[in-house]
């Protein structure tokens, strides 16, 4: 479940909380890379995911303060060769808000002849790059000549794709969508700012 809403320390810690997703390491984790910085903006996002016989589950926390963006990722594991019991990992990673290149947000609406302005999406990709990921997408290259047989070499493209964040109305719940609209609002403004 994604939460953004109070800005507060405090708004922060009660929705990582009401996510029931060991709160308590998750808490000590987001508060250690956000220090003493204020929440300007925060989503907490929770994923159901099922793996053969399993259930895991993984818990995203995205944090916005005056100069960094925060990502944490936990994830639970069942025991296996390397662990006895189960076990958690969590990770967190600190973003200058200047290093931030790009924040996509795609929308998909059903029926988008009758769509009015500020109804919600049915489902929300959030998409955000700062350089630590990229992906290459590579093909053949060609020229105009359809008889031509030379070697062109390759073309293609490079992507930023540090983080995808999906969200929907359908598993998540309305509610979620919005949120996620409106990090990604703050996030938008805040690289523009820090780009002035």
């Amino acid at each position: 479940m994604a939460k953004t809403g109070m800005t507060t320390t405090q708004g922060l810690r009660s929705a990582i909380e009401r996510s029931g997703y060991y709160p308590t390491l998750v808490i000590e984790a987001v508060e250690s890379a956000v220090g003493a910085e204020p929440v300007s903006a925060f989503m907490v996002h929770q994923e159901t995911t099922f793996d053969a016989n399993e259930v895991r589950r993984h818990v995203t926390v995205l944090v916005l303060t005056e100069g960094r963006f925060i990502v944490s990722h936990t994830d639970e594991q069942g025991a296996d060769d390397s662990s006895p019991v189960p076990y958690a990992t969590t990770s967190t990673e600190s973003v200058r808000i200047d290093r931030i290149s790009s924040v996509v947000v795609s929308r998909v609406v059903a029926n988008p002849e009758t769509y009015t302005r500020g109804q919600l999406p049915r489902e929300v990709v959030l998409t955000i790059g700062w350089g630590a990921v990229s992906r290459i997408d590579l093909e053949p290259a060609a020229c105009g000549d359809p008889n031509c047989e030379a070697d062109h070499g390759y073309t293609g493209s490079s992507t930023a794709d540090d983080l995808s964040l999906r969200v929907s109305e359908a598993g998540d719940g309305p509610e979620t969508v919005q949120q996620a609209l409106t990090f990604a609002h703050a996030l938008s403004e805040a690289t523009v700012a820090a780009g002035a």
